[in-house]
Order: C-alpha cells, then sequence, then structure tokens
C-alpha cells in the first residue's frame, strides 16, 4: 500500500509543474529560430568571434568539442518574426535559458541584456539557474535579429549552455516557472525537509544511542543537505574557485553514500564487517581523491560511488525478501524506486547536458517523505512497545505489590507475637529483677531474726512487696517515668532498702556515687539499671557469703555511665554457669544491657565477683 502511495504522490509532484499549461500556439510573429551556432572566443581581441562558427544544438557542452580549450565560449542564435510578410501583430518576445556553466552575459544585437556577477575566478555558476528576460523592443530588428551568449567556464566542469526558449513573454514565463519548480523550487523544498529529519532523527539517536539507524539517516540527511546546497549555490563562497566547490560536491556525496549504506545495513539488521571496512576504506581513498586528484580521476570516484549506490539499492530488496519484515519490504519498494531513478538520471547525465529531464528532483523530495514516514512508524511501533511493557510492568508491579502487602501482613502478625513475647520476657524479667529482689530481702530477714517477727514486721515486709510489686507495673518498661536529679538520688532508695538487710546480715557495704550528672540519661536507662543493681546485690545476698559489698556508679563523659558491683564472696565459675544456663538472674541482666546498648561483664574467682556495666547513650 505504501508503494502505491508512493508512486501516486511522485507522479502528482512530476506533473506539478505543468499546470502551467502547454504553450499557446504560436502566431505569425511568433519568433522562430533561423540557426544557433557556436565559436571560441579568440583571447587576444574582444567581442564575439568573426570566424570559425560552428553549427550546434541546445543545450550544448563545448568541452567535448574542444577539450583543450580554458576560455569562453560565445554562442549566437539567429530568429526572426516575420511580421512584415503575415501583416500580423509583433508579440513581446521572451528568452528564456535554463542554465550557464559556469557563467555569461547575454547581449541582444547590439545591445546588452544581461551578465553574472563574476566572469572571472571565483566564477558565478549559473548551471542550474534558469533565467528568462522580456528583449526590449528598441533593440529588436526589422527582419533577422541575434541573441549573443558568451560563457565562460572551466574545461573540466562540463562548460556549456542550458536549453533555450525564445518565444512569447507569457510562454517563455510558463516554461521558466516550470523550469526553475524542477531546477531550484523542489531542491529547496527537499532541503528544508531533509534538515528537518535530520535535526529530529540526530536528537532521537542521542537520546537513545541503541538506535543506530535513527544515527546514520540523520547523518545520511545533513550530508544530503550539504550535496543540495552545493548543488543551489550561485557563488562558491567560501571557497576561493570554482574547482574547489565541487570537490566539495563531490566529497558530500561520497559521505551521502557512506551513510546511505550504513542506514540500510542498521536498519534492517544486516551485519557485514568486511564489506563495511571495505566501504570505510574506499570512502577514505574517495576523500583523499576529491582533495588532491585532477578532475578526471575526481569523475571516476564519483561514478565508483554512483555504482555503490546502485548496488546498494539493488542488494536491499533481496535480503528484504528472505526476512519479509514489513518494515524492510518498505524500504526495499523505496530503494527500487531510487534504483530506477538513479539509472535513468545517470543515462541522462551521461548523454549531454539535459538537467530538466531528470527524475532526481522530484523522487528526492517524495523519498524524504516515504522515510520520514518509515522511521516515525518505527519509532511509533517501538513507543507502542514501550508502552505495552509498561502496562506488563504495571500488572507484574500490582501483582508483586500484592504478594508483598501479604508478606508484609503476615510478617506484621509474627512481629506482634514477638513484641508480645518480647513484653512478656521483659516483665519476667522486672519480676524477677524488682520482686524477686524483694523476696530474697525478705526471706533473709526472716532467716537472720533471732526471734518470730511481730505482725507489725511482717505487715511492713507485705507492704514492701506490693510497693516493689506497684513499681514494676507503673514503671516496668515505660520511658515515661522521671529522671531523678542527681545520682545520688537515683541510688538512695536502693541504697536505702540493701544497707538496711546488709547490716542486719552483718555484711559491710560502701556506695561510690557522682555528686551530679555531667548528662542526664533517660527514665529507661535509669529504671534498667536499678533493676541490674537490685539482681546484683540479690545475687551477693543468696550466694556468695560475702563480708564487705562495693557499688560504684560514675560518670566519666557526658555520653557514658560506668556501674560496678564487687564483692568478697566464695565466687563461682562464670563460663560453667553460662553454659549450663542455670542462673536466669545472669541471663536477665545481659539481655537488659543488650537492650539498652550497653556492654555487661562478670569477672568471679576465689577472691570475689564483679559485675561492670558500661553503657554509652545520646548527650
Amino acid at each position: 500500500m505504501a508503494g502505491w502511495w508512493l508512486i501516486l504522490l511522485w507522479g502528482l509532484l512530476a506533473g506539478l509543474p505543468a499546470w502551467a499549461g502547454p504553450a499557446t500556439a504560436a502566431d505569425a510573429c511568433a519568433p522562430r529560430i533561423l540557426a544557433t551556432s557556436a565559436a571560441r572566443e579568440d583571447p587576444s581581441s574582444r567581442g564575439a568571434p568573426t570566424k570559425d562558427w560552428v553549427s550546434v544544438t541546445l543545450p550544448d557542452l563545448w568541452a567535448r568539442r574542444w577539450p583543450g580549450h580554458d576560455g569562453a565560449v560565445w554562442y549566437r542564435i539567429d530568429w526572426t518574426r516575420d511580421c512584415d510578410s503575415t501583416g500580423g501583430v509583433a508579440q513581446k518576445a521572451g528568452l528564456g535559458i535554463d542554465g550557464i556553466s559556469m557563467a555569461g552575459e547575454v547581449y541582444i544585437n547590439d545591445e546588452h541584456l544581461w551578465s553574472d556577477m563574476s566572469l572571472v575566478e571565483p566564477l558565478s555558476m549559473s548551471w542550474n539557474m534558469p533565467r528568462w528576460w522580456i528583449l526590449p523592443e528598441s533593440a529588436l530588428r526589422t527582419g533577422v535579429n541575434t541573441i549573443w551568449i558568451r560563457t565562460v567556464g572551466r574545461p573540466d566542469l562540463s562548460p556549456g549552455l542550458g536549453r533555450l526558449r525564445l518565444g512569447p513573454a507569457a510562454q517563455v514565463q510558463d516554461a521558466h516557472a516550470h523550469s526553475f519548480w524542477r531546477q531550484r523550487t523542489v531542491h529547496y523544498i527537499t532541503l528544508g525537509l531533509s534538515s528537518a529529519l535530520g535535526g529530529v532523527f540526530l536528537v532521537v539517536w542521542c537520546m537513545r544511542r541503541r538506535e543506530r539507524a535513527f544515527g546514520w539517516y540523520a547523518a545520511m540527511s545533513l550530508c544530503w543537505v550539504l550535496y543540495l546546497s552545493t548543488m543551489l549555490a550561485v557563488t562558491p563562497w567560501p571557497l576561493s574557485d570554482t574547482l574547489s566547490y565541487s570537490r566539495l560536491n563531490n566529497m558530500a556525496f561520497l559521505l551521502y553514500v557512506l551513510c546511505f549504506c550504513l542506514f540500510t545495513w542498521r536498519f534492517s539488521g544486516q551485519h557485514l564487517p568486511r564489506l563495511e571496512r571495505s566501504l570505510w576504506m574506499a570512502t577514505m581513498v574517495g576523500l583523499l581523491v576529491s582533495l588532491l586528484a585532477p578532475r578526471p580521476i575526481i569523475e571516476l570516484s564519483w561514478g565508483a560511488f554512483v555504482l555503490i549506490f546502485l548496488a546498494n539499492c539493488a542488494q536491499f530488496p533481496f535480503h528484504a525478501w528472505r526476512t519479509r519484515n514489513p518494515q524492510h519490504v518498505l524500504l526495499a519498494l523505496c530503494w527500487l524506486v531510487f534504483l530506477v531513478v538513479g539509472v535513468h538520471d545517470l543515462a541522462v547525465l551521461l548523454s549531454g547536458w539535459r538537467a530538466h529531464d531528470m527524475w532526481g528532483a522530484v523522487t528526492s523530495l517524495v523519498t524524504a517523505i516515504f522515510m520520514a514516514l518509515l522511521l516515525g512508524g518505527r519509532l511509533v511501533a517501538g513507543m507502542q512497545r514501550i508502552e505495552s511493557f509498561n502496562h506488563e510492568l504495571e500488572a507484574h508491579v500490582a501483582g508483586a505489590r500484592a504478594e508483598l502487602a501479604d508478606v508484609l501482613q503476615r510478617e506484621h502478625k509474627q512481629a506482634l507475637t514477638h513484641a508480645m513475647l518480647q513484653e512478656r520476657m521483659h516483665i519476667v524479667h522486672d519480676l524477677h529483677d524488682g520482686l524477686g529482689g524483694s523476696l530474697v530481702r525478705s526471706m533473709a530477714l526472716v532467716e537472720q531474726a533471732p526471734q518470730p517477727l511481730s505482725n507489725e514486721r511482717m505487715l511492713s515486709l507485705l507492704k514492701l512487696l506490693r510497693d516493689d510489686l506497684r513499681q514494676v507495673i507503673d514503671h516496668g518498661s515505660s520511658a515515661g517515668a522521671t529522671v531523678p536529679a542527681t545520682p545520688v538520688q537515683w541510688a538512695a532508695p536502693l541504697r536505702h532498702r540493701f544497707t538496711r538487710l546488709f547490716d542486719e546480715m552483718e555484711v559491710r557495704s560502701s556506695w561510690a556515687v557522682d555528686e551530679r550528672w555531667r548528662h542526664p540519661p533517660n527514665a529507661l536507662l535509669c529504671l534498667g539499671l536499678t533493676r541490674l543493681v537490685e539482681e546484683a546485690l540479690s545475687n551477693v545476698i543468696k550466694h556468695s557469703r560475702a563480708n564487705h559489698v562495693s557499688v560504684t556508679c560514675a560518670q566519666p563523659e557526658a555520653g557514658r555511665l560506668h556501674l560496678v558491683i564487687a564483692d568478697d564472696g566464695v565466687g563461682f565459675d562464670v563460663a560453667a554457669v553460662r553454659s549450663a544456663g542455670l542462673s536466669v538472674g545472669m541471663r536477665s541482666m545481659a539481655a537488659r544491657m543488650e537492650r539498652l546498648g550497653g556492654t555487661f561483664e562478670v569477672e568471679s574467682g576465689a577472691e570475689g565477683t564483679v559485675v561492670s556495666v558500661t553503657v554509652a547513650f545520646d548527650a
């Protein structure tokens, strides 16, 4: 389907200049050309030659007739209107020329009509610039009139004169519009379209370097823009002469063919490493030839790359036939159009100056539009694949999210269960360290009493146990409790309770506590240390049989507390007790310090036991 649209669009554009309509039938006074001839200019004389005129047919390339001539050539066109014999009314006569290679000037009889801006190097380049004029009646004669056209060019750059039209001014103007469309306007449209497409696909390639086909198409479009620019230029600026400009034109064409082939191979996914290396080497050699070699060798390099271009256009349809990829098939149709147009234009070019008969001017515009649609379709297809992938990704993410939510819910339940177990363990530790310590003290008082305790004393012990239980319930692991103002105030309740008991047991006790905080700890840390001291001193009462107990609490730094409980009792085997897992108190103290982020150490031997605790906190 795309191929039929391409052919239809090509037909419309090819026929567009013809909409001006065919030339109307000439009346009896229409100009009639009698003879066309050419002669070389004699450098020693000024003006048109007086001899050695040769009959020619326009368009004409005089380098084929005089290959060694390096100068100017005059063309003479004799014509008449025959109005006197027919009695007709003379119309305004018009003169049109498709191009002059490279520059020239025009005379009507003895009157100067027009000339290029520069008739010496750097020459004006009018070979692809159609022009037309209305011949002034004041310069015309009755009977035979003569148009003189002086052409200046280099013998190695195909000098000569293009197609000439002489007739009624309206018809010449219509024909000029046709030629200007074919020789200039179409090229300008193609240049603008290729520039835009090259810029767009260059941006696409810069953002997605993996899309190499887009990059090579951008390079191909920009090289084509450079090539068309050299064809449309009317001066060799910024170069110094027309030969240098022709070298630039050839280099642009070689680079275009290189990018054209690489784009084709990248677009179709063909891997031809040897052929690519050969093409790169040929391009390097061709560029050097274009820079340094004489014009005949440059023309050979141009012809070689034309053959490479046509060979690539002929090879790709076979690849598309093998792959059956729709995009490859569409590109193959476009390349077949290139092949037909290229062969036709090459034959036209080799036969002489017939730029107006070449198809490339129109088909280059059509193929640029077609390539934009093809690459745009490929870009859209890629975007659709991305969108499809995004939808699949969203579906997978939704599934993963649901699965993750289920896992998190299960983990949340497990965390709640674990938290409940941890809280129960905390309560157990607090009961053991707090209420358990009070029970141990009460039992020790009962055992050490010389006689049965009175009811008031027993009631006092029970109230003490009740207060300790209430403290466990109210302050267990809460961080909302108040922090004592000084270390002495923190240690005072502990000292009061245990000193009385140690005195009754005839155990000496000493307390060394800092008078003030360097930086107050939090309430949770104070409560944890309280429970640890209670458990450590309870163990001294139950197991140590000590004569002396010391408690030291110091804050050497603002964010660190150091606590030591030492006795001179019988001691125990620390490693054996830990491995056997028999000491609930020791496990409780170690677990409590682990929660508080502190270190817990126990050293015990025949000389006694030392419990050391160091806790760091945020100052």
